[in-house]
């Protein structure tokens, strides 16, 4: 019986092919119609065997697209040869000359990004160029969660750290002059949980479950603590905490992270997360059931300021306490220290409590530059020794400016932080690349990964030689390695040098651009500063800082302050030769030059004494430049421009 595709002419076998004559090639041309591909298959006969493929060359039919690239790559004529096969010059350059569009992808790259704001560049640049450095070599399991909008969006934050009963609530009640939800204030450690003071339309309390699904909240990565940190304990009502409804369950105080929300004027600009306080003794021993200071190292990363307060009373910094700082150590540029209550004490005692703090803190915070310590009484009682009230003053103002500056310095301080993060990044990516590069691929990977355990301050170091590193980029070498005992290297990635040149541009160009960008915000918006609650009280009337004093002195008052004391500078005045009621430059500066005051002083007083600006000083323009040394002899600051109260009465109406 004959095969079904042999006697069927729509699956009868093609003929064989004859052979070629001697010296003519079989594949001379194009076949005259494309093979069957149902030949192929199995059980429609047996197909022909299949001939070598040759590369068409450009110049044969079917590649006109290809002729017509090659031509305008080379700017040649049509009747050039457009075969890159025949075309005079190395192949691989007519080759480079087709994907020419690689390299403007590459100059495209290369360079910066266009920003139209330093948030969005921000976020952009994170997410585009260092995320993907962090993803590959597991930096968000070693060092800190990813980065989210929210983080680059969210208000200036202010972190209050303490011991407990050092005065933090009562800090944060001191500058919004109003309660908030949530808040208890005692001797005892009353504050047992962190609190998000937040500004918002309604007062009320959200619960740490709640924030940490809000993308509009800067929280959500603190759901990695768990549900000991997030979660409230509810017990049933005892009498110390009855309630109307006794017998039902509330909550005891026990949230570890809630928000509080309320409408201020303060709020409006920062916000501010109170702490537990930090326990001592015996106390410290019992478990909070959650790592403390991961939790404040993790909010440290993200806030503008970090306030330490201490009690004068108290300056004992316990185990857990120097735990803290010692996870604040790469942030030291955003710690500001207060003493706390230091109208309790007597002016002596102060300064010897000011001398132990810093002692104190000298040997926790291995920094050569002084931390900024702060001392008064932070709260609306009156104060018990009022010796140092002006003391107190005015380190109340220079902390207010201090946390007043923090909207207006807040792009600087995230673009800042972006900075130290890719730094980070890429030393940990050099790190972990160094050490899957040392494991074996099959035998003895447990016994390579204690060796390299172990001698991970060697790979510090060679990294540090090899890269060019500064030793302060690379993180913790203790914890590290307690870190990596958990972690399977045969995970890790190798050297991927295109993730690390991405981001050294990004360090190179965009954050140029973006600093440009900073400054130009700057400029454009109005004067950003913190308003309302404590701070609007010292601003304006006499309560101010400084007010009436100095160079203020005698503002309220009817009479020219300087006449009071004009009779002994008139005789001064009549001593030094006036001629026609003025005296010169030069008698002038034989007798200014006694107070011993440095000529750029002087010439200060003299610019702003000379009123109608003739180089001569009248009687009345002499006495107010002796007023004025006066006053910077008493230690108080001379003004850019002469008050109105200051200017004698008979020029009041010339300079009006």
């Amino acid at each position: 019986m004959a095969a079904p595709c042999s006697a069927s002419p729509r699956r009868g076998r093609r003929a064989t092919p004859a052979l070629p004559e001697q010296g003519k090639s079989a594949f001379a041309a194009p076949r005259s119609r494309p093979r069957d591909p149902r030949a192929l298959r199995p059980g429609h006969g047996v197909a022909e065997p299949r001939a070598p493929v040759r590369r068409r060359r450009s110049c044969e039919p079917g590649g006109p697209a290809l002729q017509d690239a090659f031509r305008k790559e080379r700017g040649s004529p049509d009747s050039a040869p457009s075969c890159w096969d025949c075309a005079p010059g190395p192949r691989g350059r007519a080759v480079a000359a087709m994907f020419s569009w690689l390299r403007s992808d590459d100059r495209r790259r290369k360079d910066p990004e266009v920003f139209q704001t330093v948030s969005e560049g921000l976020k952009k640049l994170y997410r585009t160029k260092l995320l993907p450095l962090e993803e590959h070599y597991r930096f968000h399991e070693f060092h800190s969660p990813a980065l989210e909008d929210a983080d680059f969006d969210n208000k200036p934050m202010v972190l209050l750290v303490g011991q407990y009963s050092t005065g933090k609530t009562t800090f944060i009640r001191y500058l919004l002059e109003q309660d908030f939800p949530g808040m208890r204030i005692g001797p005892e450690p009353t504050t047992d949980s962190f609190i998000a003071v937040m500004q918002g339309e309604v007062e009320g309390i959200i619960p740490g479950n709640a924030l940490v699904v809000d993308p509009k909240k800067p929280f959500r990565k603190l759901n990695a603590f768990g549900n000991a940190f997030l979660n409230s304990l509810w017990n049933m009502a005892s009498p110390r905490h009855s309630c109307p409804c006794e017998g039902h369950l509330r909550p005891l105080s026990d949230k570890r992270f809630v928000c509080a929300q309320l409408p201020n004027p303060v709020l409006e600009s920062i916000s501010v997360i109170d702490t537990p306080g930090i326990l001592s003794g015996e106390k410290q021993r019992i478990s909070r059931g959650y790592d403390f200071a991961a939790v404040l190292e993790w909010f440290a990363e993200r806030v503008d300021r970090i306030i330490l307060l201490f009690d004068a009373h108290k300056l004992d910094i316990s185990d857990e306490f120097s735990e803290v700082i010692k996870a604040l150590k790469n942030h030291e540029d955003k710690m500001r220290v207060v003493l706390n209550k230091a109208d309790q004490i007597e002016t002596q005692q102060l300064m010897r409590v000011y001398g132990a703090l810093m002692w104190s803190l000298g040997k926790i915070v291995n920094t050569p530059e002084v931390i900024r310590v702060y001392i008064g009484s932070f709260w609306s009682h009156p104060l018990l020794i009022p010796d140092n009230r002006k003391l107190f003053e005015a380190e109340e103002q220079d902390l207010f400016r201090d946390i007043q500056s923090l909207p207006r310095n807040a792009a600087l301080r995230k673009l800042n932080d972006l900075i130290k993060r890719a730094r980070l990044a890429k030393v940990h990516a050099y790190i972990i690349s160094s050490l899957k590069k040392e494991m074996p691929s099959v035998f003895g990977k447990d016994n390579k990964k204690k060796e390299l355990v172990n001698n991970l301050a060697e790979i510090y170091g060679q990294i540090e030689r090899e890269h060019q590193i500064s030793p302060g980029d690379f993180p913790n070498l203790k914890r590290m390695q307690d870190q990596l005992q958990a972690q399977d290297f045969s995970k890790f990635q190798p050297l991927k040098s295109k993730l690390l040149e991405v981001v050294d541009d990004m360090l190179a160009h965009d954050i140029a651009q973006l600093m440009v960008l900073v400054r130009q915000e700057e400029t454009q918006r109005p004067a950003q500063i913190v308003k309302g609650g404590a701070f609007e009280g010292t601003l304006h009337g006499p309560f101010g800082h400084g007010y009436g004093e100095g160079a203020g002195e005698g503002i309220d008052d009817a009479e020219w302050v300087v006449a009071r004391d004009k009779p002994m500078y008139d005789e001064i005045f009549y001593t030094l030769s006036p001629v026609d009621g003025k005296i010169t430059g030069a008698n002038a500066k034989k007798e200014m030059v006694r107070s011993k005051l440095p000529n750029s002083v002087l010439g200060k007083i003299w610019k702003l004494a000379d009123i109608d600006k003739d180089g001569m000083l009248d009687d009345e323009e002499f006495a107010l430049a002796n007023h004025l040394i006066k006053v910077k002899l008493e230690g108080h600051e001379l003004p850019n421009e002469l008050p109105a109260h200051l200017i004698p009465p008979s020029k009041r109406k010339a300079t009006e």
